[in-house]
């Protein structure tokens, strides 16, 4: 990742030693870039999962990742502890994602097209989370019909419920580590995701995939 230290070998033996996250960001404020390697090592997946939850496009997502651990770079020299670093970092993530995703006119087209290998297992299988009907294979319309329609309902939920539903279902962030992306109680963050959860199953159901 240009632009962003890479972690090498003896930060690795360190991890190994159970070098605490605040630990590499100590060593990181006094110089060490191996160090900071291997904090993006540790938080690679869930900063993208994050990225990719706003902009919905691997390829963005990527970007913005990239800005966002060099943005942490930079200001790492101002982190205190006040706050979990891989919760600071998530939260410059989403703040990231947020502005490409108001400067990417084209981000639902892009999402509406995206295959299901390119959408990045497939909107974080949200399908699993809803509840599946009775009906026997045979009698069920297929999978990848299902997985097509629900994308098109997400797309279509309120921006703040989309947001909240999407991370959830990344399973990479806890609620307080969405509530601080979203700048949202804890509480606020668990109702919107049980409320989007509730308008896809009534929609579903109206669809006739599960069960009113």
């Amino acid at each position: 990742m240009p632009g962003v230290p890479q972690s090498t070998e003896r930060v690795t033996a360190a991890q190994s030693a159970e070098v605490t996250d605040l630990d590499l960001v100590r060593l990181a404020q006094a110089g060490d870039t191996e160090a900071f390697g291997e904090l993006v090592e540790r938080n690679r997946r869930a900063v993208f999962r994050a990225a990719l939850a706003a902009v919905g496009s691997p390829t963005e997502a990527e970007d913005v990742a990239q800005d966002a651990f060099v943005t942490a770079w930079r200001k790492l020299s101002g982190f205190r502890g006040e706050s979990q670093f891989r919760t600071w970092l998530l939260s410059i993530t989403w703040r990231k994602a947020i502005d490409r995703r108001k400067a990417l006119t084209k981000w639902l087209k892009l999402a509406a097209s995206a295959s299901r290998d390119e959408a990045g297992d497939d909107m974080f299988d949200i399908v699993e989370r809803i509840p599946s009907s009775d009906r026997t294979p045979d009698e069920s319309l297929e999978s990848h019909e299902l997985q097509r329609d629900v994308r098109k309902l997400i797309r279509t939920l309120p921006r703040k419920l989309r947001d909240a539903l999407l991370l959830a279902g990344t399973g990479e962030h806890t609620y307080d580590e969405i509530g601080r992306m979203l700048n949202a109680p804890v509480g606020t963050v668990k109702w919107r995701v049980a409320e989007a959860r509730r308008v896809l199953k009534r929609k579903l159901a109206a669809m006739g995939y599960v069960d009113a």
